[in-house]
């Protein structure tokens, strides 16, 4: 949890959601952190002590995607699917995305900072319907904002406030690889998930390619370590790329790696953005792959693509509101990073070239 806070009365009551019921109950006592608690979780009142506040939401017949405005007037999405089980909320840890996925529109916005504790556990809060899962798989990754989100989760279950299960919590990342090494230490029985998408070093630098600096054997070999430790199924999230990622090489690859592991392959299809850099996979496609992973001895699953209907891909929501809050910076420095960030179409046609010659290099 890191160093021990030394709270103020105004530090708790001007953003209450930001702290766990002890520290609140160390600074005001226990009889007026139980009233706070119960107000801010279970009474009539709690979410009019919200910092963040609800801009827009998109609905779809089982998806709402909102957008939350911050205090700074920055937007952030949150995705909610509702699910035969209840609902599951996608929550993000970034304003934007240092990571640059060629097919994510978060990582096209650029990074403007990490969220804070209680800008993500009222994410959770602000949504309708009973939450059953929790995914930090919105905007950002989430162990580049490590303190904040293992912070984030404590406040989540603590017993005297929402007391969720931590079972039904995921953290899906992109692997850093010293974040990994913490995580796996972490005393938290939370799920894990890997974006993985490549498998060979060159391709995962050009689909993530601020994930360089990772060793694409480590990252894999870091993934099955948090598994070993805690005994638990990890997912492999691997977007299926028509002519880049999907050659009888890579299901080889995935049988040497994950063949006898406890991990499950979550299979996606491409949920479009208006930067068209990737080609979406028709389900054809999908299952072939699927059914040769099959024969490899890997379980696979086809994860649904959901929200497509309302933009429901991370980042496409909110791009056009961060833009409009940058421009109205004075800030020369920010005002200079939001006209790269929105010169879409000219890095669409270099990407477009860059993945012809990817797709011409690889072929058998």
């Amino acid at each position: 949890m890191g160093t021990k806070l030394h709270l103020q009365l105004e530090d708790i009551y001007s953003d209450p959601y930001g702290f766990t019921y002890s520290e609140v109950a160390e600074t005001i006592g226990e009889e007026q952190a139980d009233k706070l608690y119960h107000n801010l979780y279970s009474g009539p009142n709690g979410k009019k002590q919200s910092t963040i506040r609800i801009k827009e939401v998109f609905r779809g017949p089982d998806t709402q995607k909102y957008a939350f405005e911050l205090s700074d007037g920055y937007c952030i999405e949150t995705v909610s699917i509702k699910r035969k089980t209840g609902t599951t909320v996608c929550v993000s840890t970034m304003i934007g995305c240092p990571v640059g996925c060629i097919f994510c529109a978060s990582g096209k916005n650029g990074f403007i900072r990490n969220l804070t504790p209680s800008e993500i556990v009222q994410q959770v809060v602000l949504v309708s319907g009973k939450v059953n899962r929790i995914v930090f798989m919105g905007m950002g990754e989430p162990l580049f904002n490590y303190d904040n989100v293992i912070k984030a989760i404590h406040i989540l279950r603590d017993r005297k406030g929402l007391n969720f299960p931590t079972d039904g919590i995921t953290i899906s990342t992109s692997g850093p690889l010293p974040q990994m090494k913490k995580i796996r230490e972490e005393h938290l029985k939370i799920q894990l998930t890997l974006s993985l998408h490549a498998t060979n070093q060159r391709t995962r630098n050009y689909i993530m390619p601020h994930m360089k600096g990772y060793d694409i054997e480590e990252v894999v070999q870091s993934t099955l370590s948090y598994s070993e430790r805690h005994n638990r199924t990890v997912t492999i999230a691997y977007l299926l790329i028509p002519g880049l990622n999907d050659r009888l090489s890579d299901v080889k690859q995935l049988g040497r790696w994950f063949r006898g592991k406890n991990v499950l392959i979550n299979l996606l299809q491409y949920n479009e953005t208006d930067c068209k850099v990737v080609r979406r996979p028709n389900k054809q496609e999908l299952v072939a792959f699927r059914d040769k992973l099959n024969d490899v001895g890997l379980t696979v699953k086809i994860r649904e693509s959901r929200g497509g209907s309302i933009k429901a891909a991370c980042g496409q929501l909110v791009s056009k509101l961060n833009r409009r809050t940058d421009s109205s910076n004075v800030s020369k420095k920010t005002s200079g990073s939001t006209k790269k960030n929105s010169s879409c179409s000219s890095r669409d046609n270099s990407s477009r070239n860059k993945t012809s010659k990817m797709r011409e290099r690889r072929k058998d």
